[in-house]
């Protein structure tokens, strides 16, 4: 069983829930343990408790890796509960020379409909553009302009027509309801591909300190190797969930090169949060260059991460069955918003539509939204956080299985399947284990470092280290450089 700070806090079901799902050793959760706050991520759903199972499950993985790698037994490990609603907000504590960037266009919010609410996500200028065009609004339109639009179209009528011409709104569905079959979604799905020897990863010298770097023997095997050193992550994300994993495998040690489209835009403060330890470059893979170069990375890639639509990288050659034949041994995940089957699989997604429409805002509204009150949403992007780190726990659970039956793996996550376990599969902690621990205070997981983008203060990673080390989790060895700026190479 997990385990507290307090001898006498009930088995942690969910850290046990996650850890099963990734195939985990049910003997290694005895080796888990959480230093509690108060007050670190308040909701009526068990958000708390999603919160720290995933960094937990994620920190029990990568000190499995290291001791496979080593030779040496697991460590227990320890996870803050205060580094990580931290962590699961740090978007918002992010500061870039001072200034505090803005997590929502004015166009992406609740709305009132004629029948109820509607949830607009208008973040990029192309999903805004579509947004009013859908709408019959100019593309001067305003707050007032998109309320008064809204006011008088019935929530899925707006839906379906924002979603038609290319853009983002979805209804928000009362309690108990959905827009999605909730029931059935998997947290995980994982499936060896192929067959082969035990693929060993190489060893690699522990990556020297940088300007931001402190101790990093907190995830370290006896060998001095970060768990994660030496493997190579080819990076297709973009927002929170994906990069907030591939984030994760960078401390760990992992070479990760994010790759973007020149054509698609970015938000460059998403990327000032979530490219810790990366490096970024652009490729266009609709031109044959592109599709050269991003085939070289993959010759010698040990993982391939995926944030795009069911079916959206397929044409370029980036369906998993066809890169685990063309590669066999390589790890191949994938990221979603809706699911991977259903009428909603193919469409596009966000955190913050994906509360509206499986109930979550209406769990977590100030008032009963049938009686006219406002919808409300989670303390955090935790569907988008909490994914990342489960994301990076089975890769690097993948690597471990790798280690010693060799073949390929193929593992998929969504939103909605994370959702769906938060509202259906996690109960919340007793009150009284809710009071436990002082209250929470971000300061000391917030840091300082200068980089390309200007002086960034931003939240260290949450990432548990064994009990009882002074030093805590490691962090990053480079900040985030500018998007695109690295040449298409591994190190």
């Amino acid at each position: 069983m997990t385990r507290n700070d307090t001898s006498d806090a009930p088995p942690d079901a969910a850290t046990t829930h996650a850890w099963t799902a990734l195939g985990g050793d049910p003997a290694l959760l005895e080796r888990v343990a959480y230093r509690p706050v108060s007050g670190g991520l308040p909701a009526r759903l068990p958000v708390a408790e999603l919160a720290r199972a995933t960094v937990g499950v994620c920190s029990l993985a990568a000190a499995e890796l290291g001791a496979r790698r080593s030779g040496g037994a697991v460590p227990a490990v320890r996870v803050d509960e205060g580094a990580v609603a931290t962590a699961f907000v740090s978007e918002r504590h992010l500061r870039i020379d001072g200034r505090k960037p803005t997590n929502f266009a004015p166009l992406s919010g609740f709305w009132r409909a004629a029948d109820g609410w509607v949830r607009t996500h208008a973040n990029y200028p192309h999903h805004r553009a579509r947004l009013l065009t859908a709408l019959g609004l100019p593309a001067h339109s305003g707050p007032d302009d998109l309320a008064a639009a809204l006011a008088v179209r019935p929530a899925r009528a707006v839906q379906e027509t924002v979603y038609a011409a290319g853009g983002l709104a979805v209804a928000v569905v009362r309690p108990g309801e959905s827009e999605i079959p909730m029931a059935g979604l998997p947290l995980i799905e994982s499936r060896r591909i192929g067959e082969g020897a035990a693929r060993p990863l190489p060893e690699a010298p522990l990556p020297a300190h940088g300007p931001m770097s402190g101790p990093a023997s907190g995830v370290l095997p006896a060998s001095g190797v970060l768990p994660a050193s030496g493997v190579r992550v080819l990076d297709l994300t973009r927002v929170i969930a994906g990069p907030v994993a591939t984030r994760t495998l960078a401390l760990l040690g992992a070479d990760v090169l994010r790759v973007d489209s020149p054509r698609l835009p970015e938000d460059p403060d998403a990327h000032a949060d979530t490219g810790f330890g990366k490096r970024s470059t652009a490729l266009d893979l609709g031109a044959p260059e592109g599709r050269r170069t991003v085939e070289a990375l993959l010759a010698d890639a040990d993982v391939v991460v995926t944030g795009y639509r069911p079916g959206a990288l397929d044409r370029f050659g980036l369906a998993p069955d066809a890169l685990l034949e063309r590669h066999p041994g390589l790890i191949v995940a994938q990221l979603c918003a809706w699911g991977w089957s259903g009428p909603w699989a193919g469409r596009r997604g966000f955190d913050s539509l994906v509360q509206a429409a499986t109930g979550i805002a209406a769990i977590e509204a100030d008032a009963d939204p049938d009686a006219g009150g406002r919808p409300g949403v989670l303390p955090a992007q935790a569907l988008d956080h909490g994914t990342g780190y489960l994301l990076a726990a089975a890769v690097l659970r993948a690597l471990t299985e790798r280690q010693e039956s060799g073949g390929g793996r193929h593992l998929r996550f969504s939103l909605a399947g994370t959702a769906s376990w938060l509202m259906r599969g996690i109960a919340p902690a007793p009150l009284g284990r809710r009071a436990d621990g002082p209250a929470h205070d971000p300061a000391p997981w917030l840091a300082e470092t200068a980089s390309d983008l200007g002086k960034l203060r931003y939240a260290r990673s949450p990432v548990g280290f064994p009990a009882g080390s002074p030093d805590g989790p490691p962090d990053w060895s480079r900040p985030p450089g500018r998007l695109g700026a690295d040449e298409p190479r591994w190190l």
